[in-house]
């Protein structure tokens, strides 16, 4: 699993990786495919869900695997019209969806697959597990656990008006400390009062920052500033910067490579989600050099024009 080591993480995170379960993590809407359908068909279902394999199945047994190498070898070979049946692997690795957490991620570190079939206890395929599901659910259980913690130590919340500031540093692929950044901002503006609907406008711009900087750039800086009408966001790279500002904010739109798509990253998503969320939105980028991102997200409860 890329960048992720249960020997370095934080005790909190072992903890959660004991608790949780396969299941608690996997993706359960599943694209699959049958022994008699051609290597073509499985060919567009990996293109048009971006996805790089395919699990096999009888009914809701899995009985093999075909992964976007073996559709590359058909396309050479010529027998891309042939059905998987006689193409697909047969001697897979899968996990149980019972299993505990820390077990599927030390799959990860010692395959270095990008996901994994999971199987019931019926032998039956019941979801498949990337390492981006690993990232997602640790984030959103993480995220229960501060909110859990901020319940107990913070009962009087303090009205908005106090102004706040703070840059995070971050780094290209860090996906270990992936979410920390917009985690710790939601979490401190929460204490500040800030309406919760503002709060959730504010955590997906600084969320969709925090990704672009770690999967797009070659890393840079995002920075908070809380005032009592506004809270503006500032993301900044030192590169390789977007030739095409009309694209990159055209949903859908990506340059993540393969690799990147694999992790459940490149969506397209990022720019347009900042943008929709905010009142006022800049970006400015210049190839070689950088990109500058600016959200402006102004708080009507405390005054604030929309």
């Amino acid at each position: 699993m890329t960048n992720f080591s249960l020997d370095s993480s934080p005790s909190v995170v072992l903890e959660l990786t004991l608790r949780l379960k396969i299941r608690d993590v996997m993706t359960t809407q599943l694209i699959t495919a049958e022994k008699k359908d051609s290597l073509r068909h499985i060919q567009q279902l990996m293109k048009v869900n971006r996805i790089t394999g395919v699990p096999i199945v009888e009914g809701k047994r899995l009985v093999g695997l075909i992964s976007v190498d073996d559709i590359i070898q058909a396309l050479d070979g010529g027998f891309i019209e042939e059905a998987c049946e006689g193409r697909m692997s047969r001697q897979l690795i899968v996990l149980e969806d019972d299993m505990p957490l820390s077990l599927g991620i030390s799959y990860f570190e010692k395959y270095h697959f990008g996901r994994f079939p999971v199987l019931n206890k019926d032998s039956e395929l019941v979801g498949i597990v990337s390492s981006r599901d690993i990232l997602t659910g640790l984030l959103v259980e993480m995220n229960k656990e501060m909110e859990q913690l901020e319940e107990k130590l913070s009962p009087q919340k303090e009205v908005g008006t106090t102004i706040y500031s703070r840059e995070f540093s971050l780094h290209k692929f860090d996906f270990e400390h992936a979410g920390t950044a917009s985690g710790t901002i939601k979490m401190e503006l929460k204490e500040k009062g800030l309406d919760p609907k503002t709060l959730r406008r504010v955590a997906v711009a600084s969320y969709e920052m925090e990704m672009n900087l770690i999967v797009h750039s070659l890393g840079g800086t995002l920075k908070v500033t809380h005032m009592p009408r506004q809270t503006v966001l500032e993301a900044r790279d030192v590169g390789p910067g977007i030739e095409d500002l009309e694209k990159a904010l055209t949903e859908g739109w990506s340059t993540a490579n393969d690799w990147i798509r694999s992790l459940g990253f490149g969506a397209g998503m990022g720019l347009p989600n900042i943008k929709r969320v905010s009142d006022d939105f800049h970006i400015e980028s210049e190839v070689g050099k950088g990109t500058l991102v600016r959200s402006v997200i102004r708080h009507p409860e405390l005054g604030g024009e929309v």
